[in-house]
């Protein structure tokens, strides 16, 4: 307790290039970027293949490797190539990371929908996109939901990765206190990054309660 009275009391970490805020902005600006690249390719994708069941098994045998993959590894993988200076390096292994909760759960909630339910939009004369988007979309909404909240929670964590490229984020707390046995900067960070990922917790609870009707909630 007195680590963190010290950390958060200290002035020198609430101003300036280092101090709380900036390394918040910082690590927000990682894991937004990362996030929305994700969801922007495997929100469409998912939805597609739930639609036509086309190439399900490449999808899901895909999403299981991704998930194997080292995020660290990863990251070194890509300094290696790429090498440093840029944002690249962190950028790469946290979309990686982020595609196959959103594509499983996306895939996942569209093929799960009721037939019937399918059946009757077809019935009533809607045709191929309108179907996945006025009929299914609406009740897949909560796992697809879901599957966001999973990678933003798993990036948000994730990024403290960045440290160890020499970039900002929440992230240099932790490495530099480590490397400087300033244990208060270590729990400190951690505290922080912990914080924001119960933050977005959150905002996905309430980001539910608003676009998710209530029927489909108490049929989920």
């Amino acid at each position: 307790m007195n680590w963190l009275i010290d950390f958060f009391g200290d002035a020198d970490h609430w101003s300036g290039p280092y101090g709380i805020p900036a390394r918040l902005l910082e690590h927000l600006a990682f894991s937004g970027v990362a996030f929305l690249v994700a969801a922007s390719i495997a929100v469409p994708l998912g939805m597609l293949i739930g639609h036509t069941g086309r190439g399900a098994l490449l999808v899901v045998v895909s999403a299981n490797a991704a998930r194997a993959l080292p995020t660290l590894g990863l990251l070194v993988l890509v300094v290696l190539l790429a090498g440093v200076g840029t944002a690249l390096p962190v950028l790469i292994p946290l979309i990686v990371l982020a595609v196959p909760p959103i594509l499983v759960n996306t895939y996942e909630g569209i093929r799960g929908v009721d037939p019937d339910l399918r059946d009757a939009a077809y019935g009533m004369g809607l045709r191929g996109r309108q179907v996945l988007f006025q009929a299914l979309t609406p009740v897949a909404l909560p796992l697809i939901l879901l599957g966001l909240r999973l990678a933003a929670i798993q990036v948000v964590s994730t990024a403290t990765i960045a440290a160890f490229v020499g970039l900002g984020g929440l992230g240099r707390f932790i490495i530099d206190g480590i490397a400087t046995r300033t244990y208060a900067d270590v729990i400190g960070g951690a505290v922080l990054v912990a914080g924001l990922a119960l933050a977005v917790q959150f905002g996905f609870t309430l980001l539910q309660r608003v676009t998710v009707s209530p029927g489909v909630r108490n049929l989920r």
